[in-house]
């Protein structure tokens, strides 16, 4: 399929939850699950689905009384999401041969998302794809998470690339303003939650329709 030498990008970051795995029905049923243990009205799905990408105590904070109680909610989402993870998450049809034909080719690959570490790993685990990056940038390894540009900035360190040969694939707005302030170019995976009308704010410099389009992409 080619080499590093004559790919388009010798390094891709991938998001996880709506890039790699399905995992967006558990998530907003998880959130669905929190405000329902705490006497709260019921949000939309759209409200949740508009989350994603970014810190579980972002989402919660409009709806906790002080820090605790958003400590308490994040806490409560956690149990309930990975007493249910494994039965409810799989990947992406076609992710795992893109992500091995990536990797065989010899391109770099971080792992970029606002889980924390055990939460990710988890994730990667069920899909099998757990020996397959070099990197992980997890919640839990920035100050600033997505959609700021240190999630990214710091793939980049740990693989040792330049932004200017890197992508960033991912399935919200948060991955394409997290991916343009670090500079890298940004592929809007269409295959996640979220089609083109919404992901069009991101700006994003690709539109991949499937994982084979990351391939296409990078390896010609």
């Amino acid at each position: 399929m080619g080499s590093p030498a004559r790919a388009r990008f010798s390094s891709v970051l991938f998001d996880l939850d709506g890039t790699l795995i399905d995992s967006i029905g558990l998530i907003v049923d998880s959130f669905h699950h929190t405000l329902e243990a705490y006497g709260l009205p019921r949000q939309s799905d759209d409200t949740w689905l508009r989350t994603i990408g970014t810190p579980l105590r972002s989402a919660f904070a409009p709806f906790a009384a002080d820090e605790r109680a958003l400590d308490a909610m994040v806490g409560v989402y956690r149990t309930y999401n990975l007493a249910n993870h494994d039965a409810r998450v799989r990947a992406y049809d076609g992710i795992v041969d893109c992500v091995r034909a990536l990797r065989s080719a010899g391109v770099t690959l971080a792992l970029v998302t606002s889980k924390n570490r055990g939460g990710a790993l988890r994730g990667l685990r069920v899909a099998g794809l757990e020996e397959d990056f070099q990197a992980l940038v997890c919640l839990d390894d920035v100050t600033n998470a997505k959609p700021h540009r240190e999630p990214c900035d710091r793939a980049l360190q740990l693989l040792g690339a330049t932004s200017q040969n890197a992508l960033f694939v991912g399935d919200s707005v948060h991955d394409m303003h997290s991916g343009r302030a670090a500079e890298v170019s940004t592929g809007a995976a269409l295959w996640g939650p979220f089609d083109r009308a919404h992901l069009e704010v991101g700006a994003p410099t690709y539109w991949l329709a499937s994982p084979a389009a990351v391939l296409d992409l990078v390896l010609g």
